[in-house]
């Protein structure tokens, strides 16, 4: 095995974009020690270090190891051997996964919980602990010069040159964690009169999926879909000040240094608050909250999204407004 093999780090990930940028720092770490192969969402590429190689985790290296008799395998076999150490957030409950992954890789292997067993921290904080650092957790995104390239046509075409702009991302991956539409609508409204800017609501994967956005969000909105996870950055970025639920974007655009509202219901903000230096938490206080998946999901009267009044909301872009960074 040559010096330059033996520095290489494998690392596997399944987590989301909001999981991803959590992870971050704990990646950039890992990084800055060796030369890293994660195997991922491939989107990831977008964001990850420049000494990082993104690659599918759905390939048959990958799926093998979790059957029987991959230890003897020899094209598995001679895939491991490339690293000098792995590391591994998917898995934690699969003893054969776990008892091959670490024969083949002869003690070198490190497997984690994808979320730690007790939520006492933030994620950001746990993935850090496993590969034992104790550095900020805050991940850092730089936009490409391509993707600037591409950000700056966009916002010619889209007339938004000289504009106030508020950049809107109404959708999470998950409906019950998402602020209602109608709220979404009433700020918008607010920033186009009273302020006299630009609103740009940004659809999702996930909302295609689901049909897209409410028709009460396109009015009067630019509509930003199908974007890379390199040309979202490029529009967050030229943003003036962005709004969204607890999602992945979320934690792009306050890892990206934009004004940042985060609006919280269901989620812990302990441990999954976006991480950056502009970001302001709002969300309404309530005995229920934060919950469990499970409640999450059969909850039927979602009050702490609901009585997250856009006042509220208002009244804190109205402050940030009022700033001499906006």
């Amino acid at each position: 095995m040559d010096h330059a093999t033996s520095r290489r780090t494998f690392v596997l990930f399944p987590g989301a974009l909001g999981d991803f940028m959590c992870f971050l720092p704990a990646l950039q770490t890992l990084a800055q020690r060796a030369s890293v192969d994660l195997f991922a969402r491939t989107d990831f590429a977008d964001l990850a270090p420049e000494n990082v190689r993104v690659h599918s985790f759905e390939r048959y290296e990958i799926s093998k190891l979790f059957v029987c008799g991959a230890v003897a395998d020899d094209k598995l076999r001679v895939f491991v051997a490339r690293y000098a150490s792995a590391y591994s957030w998917m898995g934690s409950g699969q003893h054969l996964f776990i008892r091959q992954l670490k024969e083949l890789c002869q003690g070198r292997a490190h497997i984690f919980p994808f979320q730690p067993e007790l939520p006492d921290r933030h994620q950001s904080e746990y993935y850090l602990a496993c590969v034992h650092c104790s550095d900020s957790p805050t991940p850092q995104i730089s936009v490409s010069p391509q993707a600037t390239a591409w950000g700056a046509e966009y916002w010619a075409r889209q007339s938004l040159e000289g504009a106030q702009v508020l950049l809107v991302a109404p959708g999470s991956g998950a409906r019950e964690k998402n602020w209602p539409p109608p709220y979404f609508a009433e700020v918008i409204e607010w920033w186009r009169h009273q302020i006299g800017g630009q609103a740009v609501v940004v659809l999702g994967p996930a909302e295609e999926e689901r049909g897209g956005l409410e028709p009460i969000l396109r009015l009067g909105c630019k509509v930003a879909c199908r974007l890379s996870l390199a040309e979202l950055a490029a529009v967050i970025s030229r943003s003036d000040v962005y709004i969204g639920n607890d999602s992945g974007v979320t934690h792009m655009a306050a890892a990206l240094g934009v004004p940042t509202v985060a609006l919280f219901g269901p989620s812990d903000v302990h441990q999954w608050r976006p991480q950056g230096n502009r970001v302001y938490i709002l969300k309404h206080e309530i005995e229920c909250a934060p919950c469990s998946v499970a409640a999450m999901k059969s909850c039927v009267h979602r009050s702490c999204l609901r009585a997250l009044n856009p006042v509220e909301v208002i009244r804190q872009l109205n402050a940030l407004q009022g700033q001499s960074h906006l």
